[in-house]
C-alpha cells in the first residue's frame, strides 16, 4: 500500500489502470481532453502490478481499476462514476485547478 500511496502523491493526477480496460481508457482520455497530464500506472504492464492491485483492493477498490487520485487524494471507491459525475456537475475542472493539474 505504501508504494501506491507514494505514487499517488507524486503528480497532481494519478491513474492506476490496465491497458485492456475500456473504462480506464475513457477516464484517461477525459483527463487528457481536459488538458491534464496524469501519471498512468498500467498494472498489467508493471512488474509490481499485482502488488499494487492488492493494495488497491485493500483500499476498498473493487474493481481495482481505474483508480484515480487527484492532488494525492483518492477519489471514491468507484472512480469511473465519481469522475464522470464530477465532470457532469462541473466540479472536476475546479478540482483539477486546485490540484495544479490544469491552469486555464
Amino acid at each position: 500500500m505504501d508504494r501506491v500511496m507514494k505514487l499517488a502523491s507524486q503528480k497532481a493526477v494519478v491513474i492506476f489502470s490496465k491497458s485492456s480496460c475500456s473504462m480506464c481508457h475513457a477516464i484517461k482520455r477525459l483527463f487528457y481532453d481536459l488538458g491534464a497530464s496524469p501519471a498512468i500506472h498500467e498494472l498489467d504492464e508493471d512488474p509490481r502490478g499485482r502488488e499494487m492491485e492488492r493494495a488497491l483492493l485493500g483500499l476498498g477498490f473493487s474493481p481495482t481499476v481505474p483508480a484515480v487520485f487527484i492532488g494525492g487524494r483518492l477519489l471514491r471507491l468507484d472512480s469511473t462514476s465519481t469522475v464522470m459525475s464530477l465532470h457532469l456537475n462541473g466540479s472536476l475542472i475546479p478540482m483539477l485547478k486546485e490540484a495544479g493539474a490544469i491552469w486555464l
